[in-house]
Formats: C-alpha cells, sequence, structure tokens
C-alpha cells in the first residue's frame, strides 16, 4: 500500500505533473482532486525574511 501512495505522489509532483496533464497520463480533474485533498498546513509555516538570510546563502 505504501508502494502505491508512492507511486501517486510521484505522479502529483510539481516538476513533473504538467508534463504528465500535457501527455495526458493524467487528468486536470485528478489533479484537481489531489489539490483539494492536500491538508493547509500554513498555520505550522514559518516565515524567514530575505533580511535575515546571509547574502552568501541567498539563491
Amino acid at each position: 500500500m505504501r508502494l502505491s501512495k508512492a507511486l501517486h505522489d510521484k505522479l502529483m509532483d510539481v516538476r513533473l505533473r504538467d508534463k504528465l496533464v500535457a501527455e495526458g497520463k493524467i487528468t486536470k480533474k485528478e489533479l484537481e482532486e489531489y489539490l483539494k485533498s492536500i491538508p493547509d498546513e500554513s498555520k505550522s509555516a514559518a516565515y524567514t525574511p530575505v533580511a535575515d538570510v546571509p547574502a552568501s546563502q541567498r539563491h
């Protein structure tokens, strides 16, 4: 069961999903349903001002 979920999550990886939708390997509806199923974790996010990040560590 864990392998199946890992493979499904890989299909929805932001780096791959637009390509997979374009190729017809996943549908826009499947993508929308997946995005709706992701829990909102914004309350646990940490804000780091850019000024606090040393210039050598900025990308």
